[in-house]
C-alpha cells in the first residue's frame, strides 16, 4: 500500500489543521482584526492596541504572518527606517472569516463592541464590501513596494470592478515601474561647443 506524501509544512493534510497552524493563536487574529478594522500598520500602532502584547511576540507573529503570506511588510514612505503591514489578497480573504467569528462570540458570549455587532448583523454584505474598500485604498496609497505578482492580482480584481479605473490604475503602475527602473538621469542645455550648462 502506497503511502501518500503529506507537506512537511502542516501535520496533516486537513485545511482545519492548516488554518490553526497559521491562525491558530489568538495574536494572529488580533493584528489581522486591527489591520481590518482599525487600519493600523505599524509596529507602534499594534503595540497599542489595548490587548498588550508583548514586543517579542508581536514581531514572531508579524514574521510568521509574512511567510505565510497574509501579510506584507514595506519601508515607510515618511521614514524609511520602519516598516509598514499591509493585508495581502490572501489576507484580506480572511475578512468573512472574522467576520463569522464576531458574530458566533457576539451570539454566545458577553462581548463588547456591540456598534460592530450590530453593523454586520444589518448587512453582512454591505460590511464586508466596505472593509475590502478600505483595504484596497489603504493597498494603493501604501506605496508600490508590494510584490509584483500582489500588484497583478490586485489590478485584476479590479478589473473584474470598474474595467476603466483597473486599466488606468494598470497603465500607472506600469509607468512608475519603468521610471523606478531606470537611472536617474539629469537634463542639462548644451552649448554650440557640446559643454554643458546648467
Amino acid at each position: 500500500m502506497a503511502k501518500t506524501k503529506r507537506s512537511p509544512k502542516w501535520r496533516s493534510g486537513c485545511p482545519l489543521n492548516a488554518s490553526v497552524e497559521i491562525l491558530g493563536d489568538r495574536w494572529s487574529l488580533l493584528i489581522i482584526r486591527d489591520m481590518m478594522l482599525r487600519g493600523f500598520r505599524s509596529y507602534k500602532e499594534f503595540l497599542e492596541s489595548y490587548e498588550g502584547i508583548a514586543t517579542n511576540i508581536l514581531a514572531d507573529r508579524l514574521r510568521k504572518l509574512i511567510a505565510h503570506g497574509i501579510i506584507t511588510s514595506e519601508r515607510d514612505p515618511s521614514d524609511g527606517r520602519k516598516l509598514i503591514y499591509l493585508l495581502t489578497p490572501k489576507g484580506i480573504d480572511l475578512a468573512p472569516v472574522l467576520t463569522e467569528m464576531v458574530l458566533w462570540a457576539a451570539g454566545h458570549e458577553d462581548t463588547g463592541n456591540q456598534a460592530l455587532v450590530r453593523q454586520i448583523q444589518k448587512d453582512k454584505e454591505l460590511f464586508l464590501a466596505g472593509v475590502r474598500q478600505r483595504w484596497a485604498e489603504r493597498t494603493r496609497t501604501a506605496g508600490s513596494n508590494l510584490p509584483r505578482e500582489l500588484k497583478l492580482r490586485q489590478v485584476l480584481g479590479e478589473l473584474v470592478q470598474c474595467p476603466l479605473e483597473a486599466l488606468l490604475n494598470l497603465f500607472e503602475a506600469w509607468r512608475v515601474e519603468g521610471q523606478r527602473s531606470l537611472r536617474p538621469q539629469r537634463l542639462y542645455d548644451v552649448d554650440a561647443r557640446g559643454a554643458r550648462r546648467r
